[in-house]
């Protein structure tokens, strides 16, 4: 299975080289408090900057535009870009539009264009620690069909959030989301996941959006930190990269949505730390 956590975490960047430096994967780990409260602060970076895209995009616009914006705001509030320079990525935000599933590259070339269905991924590096979230931008006049798979694609974000609590499984968070997305007559990505977020940007558990036993069904603790992001198709689930290496797209052309957000597991159910507020 491919996975951009595999990808991203792989080796370490050069001494020197943009973005923050990358640590090979470990176990799972459980946060101090003053881990926690760093993360807090490295997601609510993350979550301004996406609430702020989400009021500043517009028709007309391009990617370019808005990497550029996301890159100085994350680091005018004292944090770096989590993605870029990370295994080559050039940018601080991924960009997806329409059938664009993950990872697409922001380019001063491309238009946002009234009825786009736009992702925008996003991560920051603060004091140590990274924040991870992604929301799906509906621009201008976008047809029913577009906003509907976006709002099923937060609704299974929420209903597997709903799942996390001490003593659940990941297989309970994979579950809801499926069963979601399914009776809704979507398909789920299967090809990317969700994952553990710390000291790394992508750490261990993976965190599926359909049920499997390809990994162990790791009971949740207090003090984990995920970032569960389900990824949804209004077509079939199989996806293909482009050549630029990165731009991962639905393979029968239908639209793809996409929400994410940084959580930490309480003693009680979870906190989103990633919330922009809505």
């Amino acid at each position: 299975m491919k996975l951009f956590a595999d990808l991203l975490a792989a080796t370490p960047s050069p001494e020197g080289g943009d973005g923050p430096r990358i640590q090979k994967r470990r176990g799972v780990e459980i946060k101090s408090a003053r881990e926690i409260e760093i993360m807090r602060k490295a997601s609510q970076i993350v979550a301004t900057v996406l609430r702020e895209i989400n009021l500043l995009v517009e028709p007309g616009m391009t990617t370019g535009d808005l990497d550029a914006f996301a890159e100085r705001r994350i680091k005018e509030m004292g944090a770096e870009p989590s993605f870029k320079g990370y295994q080559g990525f050039p940018s601080s935000i991924c960009a997806s539009i329409n059938n664009e599933v993950v990872h697409g590259i922001p380019s001063p070339k491309r238009l946002i264009k009234d009825g786009d269905l736009l992702k925008v991924d996003t991560g920051a590096f603060y004091n140590g620690y990274h924040g991870d979230s992604c929301i799906t931008i509906s621009v201008g006049d976008v047809p029913e069909p577009a906003n509907d798979l976006s709002r099923v694609a937060k609704e299974a974000l929420m209903a597997g959030l709903g799942q996390i609590k001490p003593n659940n499984t990941l297989l309970d968070i994979a579950g809801a989301i499926e069963d979601l997305v399914k009776a809704s007559g979507y398909s789920v990505v299967e090809d990317y996941t969700g994952h553990g977020v710390g000291r790394n940007l992508h750490e261990e558990p993976s965190v599926f959006n359909f049920r499997t036993d390809q990994l162990p069904n790791l009971t949740l603790r207090p003090g984990m930190t995920l970032a569960v992001e389900p990824i949804i198709n209004a077509g079939s689930k199989f996806c293909r990269t482009l050549r630029d290496r990165w731009t991962v797209v639905t393979k029968d052309g239908c639209l793809s949505a996409q929400w994410e957000h940084t959580i930490l597991v309480t003693s009680d159910g979870c906190e989103i730390l990633t919330d922009r507020g809505d």
